[in-house]
């Protein structure tokens, strides 16, 4: 899969499954909705904490951001025709957003792919500055 096909795919993906890494180093997987954001040759991939409820709202994989920014995640097509499976997977560092016109503009992108979105003005939202992008294709 070449990167343009890899990035259209990212593109058209609805969910993901984000990988960071816990203090103690052992994975943390989570499925998640995201934005791209395409400036020129810099890729972003935002994501917020929503409103949804949870035990609290400090959530383990924003610890382990802040303890190791380094992230993966992965987007995928299953079929039962094997032919027509895909996946791409994108790796970057992650951040914790506190500019507020930045926090602004991932607000504006999720809202726009995600209408249902509930994220907010107070909620948490995270960067992820990709650097690589690679994707496998069965055909």
């Amino acid at each position: 899969m070449t990167r343009n096909e890899a990035l259209q795919k990212l593109r058209e993906a609805r969910v993901g499954r984000l990988a960071t890494v816990r203090p103690d180093g052992t994975p943390h997987v989570i499925p998640f909705v995201f934005a791209l954001v395409e400036d020129g040759d810099e890729l972003r991939v935002y994501w917020a904490v929503d409103d949804k409820p949870k035990k609290r709202t400090d959530i383990q994989r924003l610890d382990n951001i802040r303890a190791n920014p380094a992230v993966e995640f992965v987007v995928d097509g299953y079929d039962e025709d094997w032919r027509r499976l895909w996946w791409v997977r994108v790796q970057g560092d992650a951040t914790i957003v506190q500019d507020d016109a930045e926090r602004a503009r991932a607000r504006s992108a999720l809202a726009a792919r995600y209408p249902r979105s509930n994220a907010g003005p107070r909620e948490t939202v995270i960067a992820i500055h990709v650097a690589g992008i690679t994707g496998w294709g069965a055909s």
